[in-house]
């Protein structure tokens, strides 16, 4: 397949563009290389950097019409990567999500229509979810609404069940579990998967969206608060400090290695053509073993031979407590399957290069 894939410069992105390239695909790459992610100066630059040999890399965004239309010539499919991520600095930011995540998704689903390519995989995230599942001893299963500030600021990190306050069980959450997205980033992806439902049935397309849980692995971006939890862990010990750790450190999340998330985008792509026409379907892509933020902090250190984790007791607002997949789904109707575990991925995480915003990997 001739694969567009937007974003392709990125963390993710890149890697799908490797492994695309490999199995003998074609990737076409647009990305924007927004300084949030690939610092102030990649966008001047007059090549994209860093792309598999013979791989088409365009310097544009995912908004501009015209740029997208001529990206799209040619084009079999399209793998949708390209996105502003994390929850950002202050709600100041609200309009740059909307603007890059919705409106980006929205022009790219217009031109695709346009120019009659009809297979679509869209990068999904569980932040669509909210908190996860959760059962209570008497209610069963219930879905606890955001924590107040007063219970975070005393330190009363768990969620309570909502009718009777009794203590929770976490579980892993399945794609029926309804939408309940708690911050700017969250509301965003929710709205993408809904734009390409739409589109889906207006063209009789085709596509997937694949919920990422918490990737991580080689190439993260460093320094920036657009990041993930393990980016910001892995750079305060590049930088010879302690990972600090949110909350009691009990956040439990499924960590994923991004090898895996771009063969779960290949086999994606592969099993489109199979696809009923005007569908649309969503996967969790996680890795089955859920692990607290502070088991990841601790074997992060550990591994690197830095300073032990600092437990603070700090949190942010729109955070959730705890979400982890189940991606049965995914391994039953496409046959993928995730090959590296947390203990292996996290050593090879711990001295892997990252991303320098600033420009070089460190």
């Amino acid at each position: 397949m001739r694969v567009l894939v937007t974003g392709g410069a990125g963390f993710i992105g890149s890697h799908i563009v490797s492994t695309l390239a490999s199995g003998g695909h074609e990737p076409v790459v647009l990305d924007a290389l927004l300084p949030s992610a690939h610092g102030p100066a990649a966008s001047a630059a007059p090549e994209m950097a860093g792309l598999p040999p013979g791989v088409r890399g365009i310097v544009a965004d995912v908004r501009d019409r015209e740029a997208v239309a001529g990206a799209l010539a040619g084009i079999d499919a399209v793998c949708h990567q390209a996105a502003m991520v994390g929850l950002g600095k202050d709600f100041a930011d609200a309009p740059e999500y909307v603007g890059c995540n919705d409106l980006g998704t929205a022009v790219l689903l217009a031109e695709m229509a346009a120019a009659g390519v009809r297979n679509l995989v869209l990068a999904g995230s569980m932040v669509v979810y909210g908190e996860g599942r959760y059962d209570c001893p008497r209610h069963g299963s219930v879905r606890p609404g955001p924590r107040a500030a007063a219970d975070l600021d005393a330190g009363r990190f768990e969620p309570r069940c909502p009718v009777c306050g009794a203590e929770l069980v976490p579980g892993l959450v399945t794609e029926e579990a309804a939408g309940d997205p708690r911050n700017v980033y969250a509301a965003t992806k929710l709205a993408q998967e809904h734009l390409a439902a739409a589109w889906t049935r207006a063209t009789g397309g085709r596509a997937v969206a694949l919920r990422y849980h918490n990737v991580y692995g080689p190439g993260m971006p460093r320094d920036t608060p657009y990041a993930g939890v393990a980016s910001f862990f892995r750079s305060a010990l590049a930088r010879g400090e302690a990972p600090r750790v949110f909350e009691d450190g009990g956040q439990r999340r499924d960590f994923v290695h991004v090898r895996d998330v771009a063969a779960a985008n290949a086999v994606a792509l592969a099993a489109l053509d199979e696809r009923e026409p005007g569908t649309f379907d969503a996967y969790n892509t996680g890795s089955g073993t859920p692990h607290t933020i502070g088991e990841m902090a601790h074997a992060l250190s550990s591994a690197h031979g830095g300073a032990a984790p600092v437990v603070t007791g700090e949190y942010r607002l729109g955070d959730v407590r705890h979400v982890t997949a189940d991606s049965r789904r995914l391994r039953e109707e496409l046959g993928w399957k995730p090959e590296t575990d947390f203990g292996a991925g996290m050593r090879e995480f711990a001295t892997a290069p990252l991303r320098s915003v600033g420009g070089q990997d460190t």
